[in-house]
């Protein structure tokens, strides 16, 4: 079985989950191109929505993602990927080890983690 690709215009959400802890990373979406770039380099690769082209997580960082484990959800239209964080342990681009820092706390959306690393760093100042 493979994943379905046939619906939402070719994407498959990506669900991203570290490997060793079991915490949800980032939420990506992958074309059928992006999942065989991610089986043939054993790392993960999305297709972006806004620039409507492949990236493998970490190109620019070098916090690349090394693929552990793939699985599929009952309808085979959504993907969980379990992986292993190479580099500075950060899959957000503003330097939080998970895209999933900000929480509610009954009032206000707050930050509940420190900065792994400062984004303009490995980004530059925009």
């Amino acid at each position: 079985m493979n994943p379905d690709f046939s619906k939402d215009g070719g994407l498959a959400p990506v669900i991203v989950q570290d490997a060793g802890d079991g915490r949800v990373l980032m939420l990506g979406y992958m074309n059928q191109q992006a999942y065989d770039q991610t089986l043939a380099t054993g790392y993960v690769t999305f297709f972006s929505r806004s620039r409507k082209k492949l990236w493998m997580k970490g190109e620019t960082s070098g916090n690349r993602l090394r693929l552990r484990q793939l699985a599929l959800d009952c309808d085979a239209d959504a993907i969980l990927v379990r992986a292993e964080q190479e580099g500075q342990p950060a899959v957000c681009h503003e330097g939080y080890r998970s895209c999933f820092f900000r929480v509610w706390d009954g009032k206000a959306w707050v930050t509940s983690e420190p900065r792994v690393f400062a984004p303009e760093a490995v980004y530059g100042k925009s």
